[in-house]
Order: structure tokens, then C-alpha cells, then sequence
């Protein structure tokens, strides 16, 4: 059943996806601002009430409805755990962004280049030339497709609707209260933002490890094992540096920012980015989803031989 809803979901996400701001997030968002407004009292038991309240709740009724629904009806499980994947998972996120930005970098207009990734991103990239634009938007790349699409999938695998639900509402109060400044805002968001690390431990390596089988697994496991540590955010390193490694491309490295220069680690071997790597990625991503489908067919079909 998991499989079906999940073959559905991504074919209807790929040919119909949905705007990048449904009334569905809007709606979560507000009521994660309502939380944050009227709980937070800058002491670490306000944030785990208010996580609770935002994340654990609607997974616990999700999940409820969902068994309600199995024990009734299978057809319509089926039907609601396609609807849920399909309002989760985002490939409207990565895949068509990635490919204009390769097309303008590809006709050589890095102007239209810059204005694509800047929108796509929030990075101020008037001073990046070519190939720091095509090395931001293989990151870009690798970092949505894993938050979108992979770690969605396997927390859906492990809980089914629930946890595509679980997972993407961490992320998202994870991200938000995660950034609040403390300063500020005392310490209501770090529950948020140290609950999502232990969320996302399991499917961030799963990414990993599925960029590295569909690419040079040798390369990927390589740079995964040396350089992941040393990028700012380490979750995020692991999947950037197999993903470098299995693409065969250099990532990381210097920017030029507002007149100043930002330090990033170097992660990856071989050459520099340029539009042929950045559509390579997008292809590196739809392998490793092959890969994941043909995993979940494999198994269910051994589930029912059993």
C-alpha cells in the first residue's frame, strides 16, 4: 500500500505540483507563529510544550485518521496516504529551479544566472561568477532534494503518513523557532532545532548512502568519511560531501559576499562546477529515487511472497 501511495504521490508531484506556498503551509505556519507568541517565555519547557503542541499533535491525528481509514476502507488509505505524500514531499523545490539555472548558465547570460539562484535561494549573489552560482546550485540542489523529497520518504516508510507529516513539521518549526535569537527570544527554540537533528540522523545518511550508490560510490564515501565534519552544519556536510564525491565535482570553497569573503570548507574531488554538473545533479537525484523505488518493490514483493 505504501507503495502505491508513494508511486502516485510522486508522479502527480511531478506533473502537477503545487505552488510552493499551499493554504495548507500558510495555515501550519500561522499557527506555528500563534504558538511561538503566546507560549514562548524564553525557557527550554515552553519550546517542548509548543513543539509538542505543533508537531506531535497533528502526527498523533494523522495518524489516527489513517487507521481509521485502513480499518474501513483500503482504497481510500490508499487514496489518503497519496494525498499526504503529495502535500509533503516537494520536488517543485529543486528539480525545475536546477534545470533553468543550468540553461542560463549553459547560454551564457550569468546575469539571468545570478537573478535565477538569488530568487531560488535568498543568497546575495551579485559578485559570484559562473562557477560559484553552478557550485551554490549543486548545494542547493542536494540539501532541498534531501529535505523534499528523501527524508519525507523515509519517514513515511518507518510510520506512513504520520511520518511524512512528522518529518516535514519538524523541518519546518525546526528551521523557524531554530533561528529565533536567543538573545531575544531566550531559549524557546532550541528544543525545536535539537529535535529535528535526532529526526533527520537516520534519513540524512540514507541520502548520503543513495548518492553514493548511484554515483562513484568509491569518491562519495570517501569525502563523506574526510570532509563532512568540516562543513558548518555537519548533517548537511554528509550529504553535500557524498553528494560531491559521487558527482565528481568540487563544492564549497570561499564566496565573496557583500564586499567581505565567506569561508566554506571544500568538499568533493575532481573539477569545477560549471551547468553540465548542475543538471548531473538533478539526474543524481532521480537515480537515487529509482534506486529508493526499486528497494520499496523488492521488499514489498518479498512481504507478500512471505
Amino acid at each position: 500500500m505504501s507503495l502505491f501511495s508513494l508511486i502516485a504521490a510522486l508522479l502527480l508531484e511531478h506533473f502537477r505540483p503545487l505552488s510552493n506556498r499551499t493554504p495548507i503551509f500558510l495555515g501550519f505556519i500561522r499557527y506555528a507563529q500563534y504558538l511561538e507568541r503566546h507560549l514562548n517565555a524564553g525557557k527550554d519547557l515552553h519550546g517542548v510544550i509548543a513543539w509538542c503542541l505543533a508537531v506531535l499533535l497533528p502526527t498523533v491525528l494523522i495518524g489516527a485518521l489513517y487507521a481509521l481509514l485502513h480499518q474501513a476502507n483500503l482504497t481510500l488509505a490508499w487514496l489518503f496516504g497519496a494525498a499526504v505524500v503529495y502535500l509533503t514531499v516537494g520536488l517543485r523545490y529543486f528539480c525545475a529551479p536546477a534545470e533553468k539555472l543550468a540553461a542560463a548558465l549553459r547560454d551564457g547570460d550569468p546575469i539571468l544566472a545570478r537573478k535565477l539562484l538569488a530568487q531560488w535561494s535568498g543568497h546575495s549573489t551579485g559578485e559570484w561568477d559562473s562557477t560559484a552560482i553552478a557550485r551554490v546550485g549543486i548545494e542547493h540542489t542536494l540539501g532541498l532534494a534531501h529535505k523534499h523529497l528523501f527524508g519525507v520518504v523515509a519517514w513515511f516508510l518507518m510510520l506512513g503518513p504520520a511520518g511524512a507529516v512528522f518529518y516535514r513539521l519538524a523541518q519546518v518549526v525546526g528551521q523557524k523557532w531554530g533561528n529565533l535569537d536567543e538573545a531575544e527570544f531566550g531559549r524557546f527554540g532550541r528544543f525545536a532545532e535539537q529535535a529535528f537533528e535526532l529526526v533527520d540522523w537516520l534519513p540524512l545518511r540514507l541520502s548520503a548512502l543513495s548518492f553514493a550508490i548511484v554515483g562513484d560510490f568509491e569518491d562519495a564515501v570517501y569525502c563523506w568519511r574526510t570532509q563532512a565534519e568540516t562543513w558548518a552544519q555537519k548533517g548537511l556536510g554528509i550529504v553535500l560531501a557524498s553528494g560531491a564525491g559521487a558527482l565528481g565535482v568540487r563544492l564549497g570553497e570561499p564566496l565573496p559576499v557583500g564586499g567581505d569573503v565567506e569561508f566554506r570548507a571544500e568538499l568533493g574531488l575532481g573539477d569545477d562546477a560549471d551547468a553540465d554538473y548542475l543538471q548531473s545533479t538533478v539526474s543524481l537525484v532521480w537515480r537515487a529515487v529509482v534506486l529508493w523505488l526499486a528497494l520499496i518493490v523488492l521488499f514489498t514483493a518479498a512481504t507478500w511472497v512471505g
